[in-house]
């Protein structure tokens, strides 16, 4: 039997981590769902991931409330920092749009005043030429190099080319692992899609 705990900040209270639900104890709440996960499967071993642009813990369906109320801002924060110390600056991102410009679209001379991180759901990215600004969906944080590169190199083309006509479309296909970029990204949307959906739910370990 397998029982599934949706969490929300804006439902979450002290009362419900008393001494604990605090904004510096627990980053990473105001992201989007926590879901929690109790499986009979589960012994003793608990396990915290990101699904979908969501944080997943399973723990064992015996465990008890108070433990719970001590070990989800646990792993939560334990998930979290792990993603601190693995994602990519933003100092980063604007330095590795120059890189992809400078080998792949040398014509392409603009560079953006500013790469940001943004918590974006329905976008991987976005761009403005106006002021030259392009905005990362935060679900790349910890994504594979190849599909962050695609995104900041499609993102990056935009400065020059606002719509996505034969231009943009010739610039773009010079980058080597597009099917592959374009296969996660579509996989993980699929996964995003598959954890709203409660008959999908009940098949998380």
């Amino acid at each position: 039997m397998i029982e599934i705990f949706f969490y929300y900040i804006s439902s979450m209270t002290t009362s419900d981590f008393p001494g604990e639900f605090q904004e510096e104890t627990l980053p990473g709440l105001g992201e989007g769902e926590i879901i929690v996960i109790r499986s009979a499967r589960r012994k003793k071993s608990i396990s915290a991931y990101r699904q979908g642009g969501r944080i997943v813990i399973s723990i064992p369906a015996r465990l008890s409330k108070a433990d719970e109320r001590v070990i989800v801002p646990e792993m939560i924060a334990k998930i979290r920092s792990q993603e601190d110390s693995q994602t990519p600056g933003e100092a980063d991102l604007a330095r590795r749009i120059d890189e992809l410009l400078t080998e792949l679209a040398p014509e392409i001379t603009i560079r953006p005043i500013c790469v940001t991180w943004r918590p974006m759901r329905e976008r991987w990215g976005s761009c403005t030429s106006v002021d030259r600004t392009i905005r990362i969906s935060d679900r790349l944080k910890l994504a594979p190099e190849y599909a962050r590169d695609y995104v900041l190199f499609h993102e990056a083309i935009h400065l020059q080319y606002f719509d996505h006509g034969e231009g943009f479309t010739e610039v773009l296909s010079r980058f080597e692992d597009s099917e592959l970029a374009t296969a996660y990204l579509d996989g993980y949307e699929a996964a995003e899609r598959a954890l709203l959906a409660p008959a999908e739910l009940s098949k998380l370990p």
